[in-house]
This record gives structure tokens, C-alpha cells and sequence, in this order.
């Protein structure tokens, strides 16, 4: 098969579209002709070499990637015959190997595909059910005001969309006006862009910020008193900055939605049903699977909107 390798951390460039050997799958194992693999914004720092989170660096050579759907074209011993030739997605736990065109999982671990695109199914295996996860923290209600910063994002549609859908009003923070544009589609009342956006967007209940950093202190500031702060990660590279002050002094509340790997695949099958019933469509940017490099780079340059995926040609490339 052909797959893409990282020989040397370092730039988008030195993912390499390469011949390799295809994988076979092992015992309860099955192996997926992958039609769409999934991209994150952690993939890209893994490749640089940054160290993110309690794992180590992964050793080298890798194919990067833990997002994977397409059909089932081989079994491991063990597995029942009526698995072969279904449509599956799968997330590829802390392994990788999904920026390929053959990827093998445990069965267990694999959902039956019916109705959905391979895209979208990659879309809400990893991101949507994070997104379940931080959604259950949060405990959006009617009476809401709902700030949503990186709005344009995999995780923050789908946030701005759930929050339309508890009956909430939802404000976006995105970066630059075609992002708000798709940002006001989704049903956000109010879409705001860097850098004024925290002296415009006025007082929230409820923020989400994965950003971090000055954006993620814009969100907290935005907040009535009493208001509830979720934050699930740092993309910016610097955590929020916040003070014991900050949080007695206006009786806010500031919550961990990540680190909760109980339940996981009951958030998939909660994730890949709400995409299914269309009461949450993620936004996606496509790249074919050759080019992952070009996706790196796109996402660096934050000119994605979305959840990234890459396409092996066996799927319908979807609108980006």
C-alpha cells in the first residue's frame, strides 16, 4: 500500500507519500480500506517535534493519523465473516497509522456505517466525540449566551450549532471575515474577529475556548458573573492565564472538559448519531491523502475551516 511517513520531525514537508508494506490484521482485528483519515491540529505538533500532552514523541519512521473510515477488506482470526465488505469508521486509539491506505483496528472497536459519508464519519469519530464530551460539561440551556471562540473550527461548529439547538444564543469568535461568514451560517447571532473582538462581544454566561492564551483570557473576561468557563486545550501554545481573583471575585466557574477517556465509545455512537438525524453537520476541508502536507500546512496557517480530512479517492470529496 502507500501511506504517508514521517521520517524526521520537522516541517510539513517531510511527510512523504511512500510505498510501504500493507498491515495485516492480528487476532480480533480487522483490516479497513480507508476512504478518509482525520487530521488534528495535535498531529501537526507531533510532526514538528513538539511535545504535546503526557505522551512521549512517537518513534520514527510513523504514519501519522488515529482516524480512519472506509470498507472492511480482511479479517483477523476470530472475527465473524459478516464484518467483511462493510462500511466502517474507527478511531485508532493512542496508535497511529491512519494517513494510509490500509489501517487495521479492533473489531470491537469499529462502528457500522449506514447513511453517512466516509468524511463525516471521520469527523465526528474523534472530534465529535469530543465535542459529546465538552457539550455534557457545558450543560448548555436556553437561557444561555454562548461564546464560541475558534467558531470556524472542527470543535467549535458543532458547538455553535448544539447551542442553536438547546435554544441558546451563540457568539462566535473566528479568524477573519470568510470564516464568520460559515460561522453565521451555523446560526451564531453575532460573529466577531481579532483582534476587537473581546471589546464588542459583550457579557456571555457560558464560554468555550480551546485556544488559550489572550484569546482564552478574552473569553473569560467576557463573562457575566456566575458565568461558566470550559476550556479543553491551548491550541495557541500558552494556557489561559487566570487567578484565584478571577474566579472569587465574580463567582465564575472554570471547568476541564478533556482527560475523561470513560464512555468513550458510547460519545462516538452518540457523535456519529447526531451527524446521522442531521442535528449536527461538521464542517470539513479535504485534501487528497497524498497531500497531507498541504493539509499541515493549511492548518498552520489557520486557513482551514473545520475538520481536515484526507481523501484516498475512494470517497466523494465533500464541499470545503
Amino acid at each position: 500500500m502507500r501511506a504517508i511517513r514521517l521520517h524526521e520531525f520537522g516541517p510539513p514537508g517531510n511527510l512523504i507519500w511512500e510505498e510501504v508494506p500493507d498491515p495485516e490484521p492480528g487476532p480480533g482485528q480487522v483490516r479497513i480500506a480507508v476512504a478518509a483519515a482525520g487530521v488534528h491540529f495535535i498531529d501537526t505538533a507531533i510532526r514538528a517535534g513538539r511535545r504535546m500532552g503526557p505522551m512521549p514523541p512517537p518513534d520514527l519512521p510513523q504514519i501519522p493519523g488515529r482516524e480512519v473510515a472506509g470498507t472492511v477488506d480482511a479479517l483477523g482470526p476470530g472475527v465473524d465473516a459478516a464484518w467483511l465488505g462493510r462500511r466502517v469508521v474507527a478511531h485508532l486509539g493512542p496508535a497511529s497509522g491512519g494517513y494510509a491506505e490500509l489501517a487495521v483496528r479492533d473489531v470491537e472497536a469499529v462502528h457500522r456505517l449506514e447513511g453517512i459519508p466516509d468524511a463525516v464519519a471521520v469527523a465526528m469519530i474523534g472530534t465529535g466525540r469530543t465535542a459529546m464530551g465538552i457539550l455534557d460539561v457545558a450543560a448548555i440551556g436556553a437561557d444561555d449566551v454562548v461564546l464560541v471562540t475558534a467558531a470556524a473550527g472542527g470543535l467549535g461548529a458543532l458547538f455553535v450549532q448544539a447551542g442553536r439547538a438547546a435554544g441558546a444564543s451563540v457568539v462566535g469568535a473566528a479568524g477573519g471575515p470568510e470564516k464568520a461568514a460559515r460561522v453565521r451560517e451555523l446560526g451564531a447571532w453575532a460573529v466577531y474577529t481579532a483582534p476587537d473582538w473581546t471589546e464588542e462581544v459583550g457579557e456571555v454566561t457560558v464560554a468555550l475556548d480551546g485556544v488559550g492564551g489572550a484569546i482564552g483570557r478574552g473569553a473569560l473576561e467576557a463573562l457575566r458573573p456566575a458565568g461558566r468557563l470550559i476550556l479543553f486545550g491551548f491550541a495557541s501554545g500558552e494556557p489561559t492565564p487566570l487567578s484565584a481573583g478571577d474566579l472569587f471575585s465574580r463567582g465564575l466557574t472554570v471547568s476541564g472538559a478533556l482527560g475523561r477517556p470513560a464512555g468513550q465509545r458510547q460519545l462516538e455512537k452518540r457523535a456519529l448519531a447526531a451527524a446521522a438525524d442531521g442535528s449536527l453537520v461538521p464542517l470539513i476541508t479535504s485534501f487528497p491523502l497524498a497531500d497531507a502536507a498541504a493539509a499541515h500546512a493549511a492548518i498552520e496557517g489557520r486557513t482551514t475551516v473545520g475538520k481536515v480530512v484526507l481523501l484516498s479517492g475512494r470517497a466523494a470529496r465533500p464541499r470545503s
